[in-house]
């Protein structure tokens, strides 16, 4: 047990698949894990710990941005054991050629700022995803037809950015999608060794300003937590 999850030695798998929201953890975890079992209810924050094709497998909440997301990934490596972190999550797409719906892996995250930023002082570290993840994922969803892009995103302190001038140079440089959780999730796992990707599904468009309905997003998300528990046991 850690200040921010209540789960006991063993309870929860290395494995570990990370929303931003604790109920589509929850939602996630009846839907493709085999006798789930809650290990975290601390704050709202829901954890779920089954079994998938017999892999042992843990759906955890992350909460929105990166501070905390950084909370729980900490505690899950360091206290807990995960050694494969997967964040599962929507994003908004950054160039024309990305649509609603479509699967981005992101290769790696750039940010102004993360938790971790303190660490490095003047250096701009740059993170990145495991390759054999970021590999296997590619291909599950190619061969399930699914539109793919795989590139680098933003990973951003604020949802409600007034930053014009900073998204035209992301644009401008290739950025394909902005989030708020990946680049310290894949800071994190370079620090301690472990294996980590982000698998988003664009739910809105900035520069057409589309967006999906609520029950789309629910539909896309079940494509996002297929890929990732597909890359993380093929």
């Amino acid at each position: 047990m850690t200040v921010h999850i209540g789960a006991k030695p063993g309870e929860i798998a290395e494995t570990v698949l990370m929303p931003g929201d604790p109920l589509r953890a929850k939602w996630a975890a009846e839907r493709f894990l085999e006798n789930p079992v809650c290990v975290n209810e601390v704050r709202g924050m829901l954890g779920f710990t089954g079994t998938w094709k017999g892999n042992r497998v843990t759906i955890h909440g992350s909460g929105m941005g990166m501070p905390s997301l950084s909370i729980y990934a900490n505690e899950l490596i360091k206290d807990y054991g995960a050694r494969t972190l997967i964040r599962i999550g929507s994003c908004g797409a950054m160039q024309e050629k990305v649509g609603l719906r479509d699967v981005i892996l992101a290769t790696t995250s750039s940010t102004l700022s993360t938790p971790s930023s303190g660490i490095f002082r003047e250096l701009n570290f740059a993170p990145w995803a495991d390759f054999g993840l970021l590999h296997k994922a590619y291909h599950v969803a190619e061969g399930r037809g699914m539109p793919i892009h795989v590139g680098g995103i933003y990973s951003s302190d604020v949802f409600y950015d007034e930053r014009p001038d900073l998204n035209e140079q992301m644009q401008r440089h290739g950025i394909l999608a902005v989030e708020m959780e990946a680049a310290e999730l894949y800071t994190l796992a370079a620090r301690y060794g472990c294996r980590a990707l982000a698998v988003l599904t664009v739910s809105d468009h900035l520069l057409t300003e589309e967006a999906l309905p609520s029950e789309d997003r629910q539909s896309s998300f079940s494509d996002m937590v297929e890929i990732a528990l597909e890359a993380a046991f093929a």
